[in-house]
């Protein structure tokens, strides 16, 4: 379904949408039953965020050249157990 803009002269502009490619050049207006013209305007094109498009970018780019992982990740290791339970445990 593709939405189309019509443009009434006495109520303003609304939408409709309809099938693609099955807009007529004028359609009746739904608030004053008159006659509506369409509008050709530009698609409803819309930008993603940076993180979104940085993502994206970097997902693309695995798909011909993966990373290679040499070793594991740089973490933050548990020095106390986070239970009091397990601080009774005997240690190695």
């Amino acid at each position: 379904m593709a939405q189309y803009e019509f443009s009434c002269p006495r109520c303003g502009r609304f939408e409709v949408r309809m099938p693609m490619g099955s807009a007529p050049d004028t359609r009746a207006c739904p608030g004053c039953a008159g006659s509506a013209s369409r509008v050709y305007s530009t698609l409803g094109l819309t930008r993603s965020p940076g993180v979104v498009g940085a993502f994206r970018e970097r997902e693309d780019r695995s798909q011909d050249s993966p990373p290679v992982v040499s070793g594991l990740p740089a973490g933050r290791r548990r020095r106390s157990p986070s239970h009091p339970a397990r601080r009774r445990l005997p240690r190695p």
